[in-house]
């Protein structure tokens, strides 16, 4: 064997964490990332951390919880998270006290493959990277695609794995849906004649209820936001496109109409939950930072210009949202007011203009694995027992909103077009087991791999699942469980998962409750 004993691709908080775990367990190991930070959406925008129930968030999930608190002097959970350049700066330094090599603008050309094996992983400008066990820890789960391992993307039918909540979803009323009788026409805002479509709408047919259409949850940017004296105001994009924004007053006079009268925090959740008076702004309502255009639906199989311009149609949306809350005279007055206290924070992505860093992919590809976990792993009472499990999950089943879409309504005295905002779901679930078997593809298609972030999971299962605490637990198990690969010379399906299962007990893992 050649290379060092574990390969990361992606240094998202389940790589990190995988990587850290790794090198803690003595193996050589080798952090690849095709950008420039670490930490994915922990220390790109996500700093609100959605937990779940705290009794499972432990390992090396609890690890980072101690070390944010341990920054700011207070007690473990006293914030729901840190600024996003403590978290990288955490992460950064755990890096280097485990000695990880870490190596940004990796990324990833080809993945090279003999006998269900990976041997190398090729980079952009050739350079071939070997190594015993690689680790698939990107939002993307390219490594898995290029390895040829099956995958799934998108909602499935509700027959595949017999789940209640799976498929299209019906148009119900709902905080996350565009209220009534919004046209969806450009030309005519009373939707009758029909026409040219809006911006931000995804103009497509719809399935039936409960059937798989491939729809994956939106994405966006959580965008961190201050009322610091030296903040930074919001600016529009070179792209600014006055049109892109008609939905958006159309909304706004249809609550101005119904006599309501919304907040900016309303659309965004403003409020200082970050340490030193930030905010991270959630996309909240049916007018937010998600993207709900369609557009997303082609990113997880895109080539790399493609999800490029996937990921600048996501960015600029999210500057220009601001900008529009912010200057528009169609927006009421006192969302204006109220964003006028706000803006970009100085000490934050100074390199990216004090946006993001992370496009928050909420889904892309999904392994289908040794173990494909269902609704029914998560809400059974109790939750199905697994003999393997590594890590519990506990956040709900949290699909975000999948598409707005359009569709004629028939009304008297005739059919009249009226905007929707389909795919948001919420259930809540207990603790439940993951097994490691959701960790590593089938025997037969690649024994060297696993994969902590695009688990094998349906849609319905995947939405709990993709906590970023629940990344980095998975991750500290990936990190375990390759070495004991690594060193035993056997494939990832075939490890002592006892042993692992001992591995993270010690580092304060909770298996069961």
């Amino acid at each position: 064997m050649h290379g060092p004993d574990v390969v990361v691709y992606g240094a998202t908080s389940g790589g990190v964490c995988a990587a850290v775990a790794a090198a803690e367990a003595g193996a050589t190991v080798l952090l690849l990332e095709p950008g420039r930070h670490v930490g994915g959406m922990t220390s790109g925008g996500l700093g609100y951390t959605d937990v779940g129930d705290a009794r499972v968030v432990q390992g090396m999930a609890g690890r980072l919880r101690e070390a944010i608190a341990a920054h700011y002097g207070v007690p473990v959970g006293h914030y729901a998270g840190p600024e996003p350049h403590v978290a990288e700066a955490i992460y950064l330094r755990w890096l280097e006290e485990a000695g990880v090599e870490v190596r940004f603008g990796s990324a990833l050309e080809r993945v090279e493959t003999a006998d269900a094996r990976i041997t190398a992983l090729v980079l952009a400008g050739g350079e071939r990277i070997t190594g015993g066990v690689f680790v698939d820890a990107g939002y993307e789960g390219d490594v898995m695609a290029g390895a040829g391992v099956s995958y799934a993307v998108g909602r499935e039918d509700r027959s595949l794995y017999g789940e209640r909540y799976a498929g299209r979803q019906e148009l119900v009323p709902g905080r996350h849906t565009v209220p009534a009788w919004i046209s969806p026409f450009a030309g005519d805002p009373d939707g009758f004649e029909g026409g040219a479509i809006l911006s931000q709408i995804h103009d497509r047919d719809l399935v039936d209820a409960g059937i798989g259409d491939r729809g994956v949850m939106s994405y966006g940017y959580r965008v961190c936001l201050t009322q610091a004296a030296d903040r930074v105001p919001f600016t529009p994009s070179e792209s600014y496109d006055d049109a892109y924004w008609e939905l958006g007053r159309r909304i706004f006079e249809r609550w101005r109409r119904d006599g309501l009268e919304v907040r900016a925090g309303q659309l965004l959740g403003l409020e200082q939950n970050l340490p030193n008076g930030k905010c991270d702004g959630n996309s909240i309502g049916p007018f937010s930072l998600s993207v709900l255009d369609g557009s997303a639906w082609a990113y997880p199989d895109a080539d790399a210009a493609g999800r490029e311009r996937i990921r600048l149609h996501h960015l600029n949306h999210a500057r220009d949202f601001l900008y529009f809350l912010a200057n528009d005279p169609a927006v009421p007055s006192q969302v204006r007011a109220e964003m006028s206290r706000w803006g970009l924070p100085a000490d934050e992505f100074a390199d990216t203009g004090h946006l993001p860093h992370q496009l928050y992919v909420r889904e892309a590809r999904r392994m289908l694995g040794e173990y494909v976990l269902t609704e029914h792993d998560l809400t059974g009472n109790p939750p199905r027992r697994q003999h393997d499990v590594v890590a519990m999950g506990s956040y709900h089943i949290d699909v975000r909103e999948v598409q707005r879409v359009w569709r004629w309504v028939h009304e008297h005295p005739r059919p009249i077009g009226m905007v929707f905002t389909e795919g948001y779901l919420s259930v809540p679930v207990q603790p439940y087991p993951i097994p490691y078997r959701s960790l590593v593809p089938r025997y037969e298609e690649c024994v060297n791999l696993i994969v902590p972030v695009c688990v094998s999971a349906s849609h319905v299962a995947f939405s709990s699942v993709r906590m970023e605490v629940q990344y980095q637990m998975l991750g500290h198990a990936a990190g375990v469980a390759a070495v004991e690969a690594a060193r035993s010379g056997r494939p990832v399906q075939s490890v002592d998962v006892a042993s692992v299962q001992d591995t993270l007990r010690a580092a304060g893992q909770v298996l069961a409750l």
